[in-house]
């Protein structure tokens, strides 16, 4: 029932418009969310790298409404990336297509992030683009596959399935039959029961099976969830099957989980945290509260001690 709610508030364009230019709401975001600021994010960033993990740096933003909009968010990730490298910093970065004027012009968007890409590459980084709901997800595949078929850019580009989805066990095959990079998440989008899991059980159930095939596929992936148990199933599985540690990674979010992150540093394992920044954050911490909701009750203990 509160996720339903959460995810439902997180479409809701007069809430957002609010919340975004509140004090209020950018003091109660900052628990999610590394600033609104380049340097914000960076400074972030040492910060996670000092503690033994990586980073995946996300510049909040969606669904964009005109070109000069798209051009502007790939010039910030341009910024970003010229940074990671200056600074050294383990990082890399996650960013959405409709943020890249997907809705706008497929041509502009693929121009994009393909100079995105391209440039990841040649910095020996890596781009992830990340999944948004069910109406994008065959186009951000065919996107991904696209990018990842030049020869410069295989394994510097990759993209994301959600466990939720009936559809990714196949998706995951494709994506694996090009050796293309996944994080797998379980998902955090509002979706019909004719396409996807609507039982926590059953998500959880697919990420498991996924996360195995993921695990021995000898392709590089990252495993996205703050679930400690599925955690515990993951390093039980690669010990059992002789699977190396620097053959995947864990995931998890700024903010959340931060003893579980330091936990799996200090045990060997590679974690990756995702970082998000910026002042588009409403929709995204929504979703965060929709797929942990005591994260609402964490929140105000922690604003009511300030």
């Amino acid at each position: 029932m509160l996720r339903a709610l959460f995810i439902s508030l997180s479409e809701s364009r007069s809430l957002r418009a609010v919340a975004e230019k509140s004090a209020i709401g950018r003091r109660i975001s900052t628990r999610f969310v590394a600033g609104t600021q380049v340097e914000d994010v960076l400074r972030a960033t040492e910060v996670v790298n000092q503690s033994g993990a990586t980073v995946s740096i996300d510049n909040l933003g969606e669904n964009v409404t005109n070109a000069d909009e798209a051009r502007s968010s790939a010039a910030l990730y341009h910024q970003l990336l010229d940074a990671i490298a200056a600074r050294k910093l383990r990082a890399n970065i996650s960013l959405k297509l409709t943020h890249m004027g997907l809705d706008v012009d497929e041509n502009l968007a693929y121009d994009l992030v393909s100079g995105l890409v391209a440039k990841a590459a040649a910095l020996d980084s890596f781009v992830r683009v990340d999944m948004e709901g069910s109406p994008y997800t065959q186009r951000t595949l065919d996107f991904v596959r696209q990018l990842h078929r030049q020869p410069a850019n295989r394994g510097k580009v990759g993209t994301v399935i959600q466990s939720y989805l009936y559809r990714s066990e196949k998706d995951v095959e494709d994506l694996l039959s090009d050796g293309i990079r996944i994080r797998l998440c379980k998902g955090a989008y509002k979706e019909p029961a004719d396409i996807a899991f609507q039982k926590k059980s059953d998500v959880d159930a697919n990420y498991v099976k996924l996360m195995k095939i993921l695990m021995k596929s000898g392709v590089y992936h990252g495993l996205a969830t703050h679930d400690e148990r599925i955690i515990n199933e993951a390093k039980a599985f690669a010990l059992r099957e002789k699977i190396a540690r620097e053959s995947f990674e864990f995931q998890m979010l700024h903010g959340i989980r931060r003893d579980l992150q330091q936990k799996l540093v200090e045990s060997g394992w590679r974690m990756r945290v995702y970082i998000p920044f910026g002042t588009e954050w409403y929709p995204y911490f929504m979703r965060r509260l929709a797929e942990r909701p005591a994260n609402v009750f964490f929140i105000a203990k922690n604003f009511l001690r300030r």
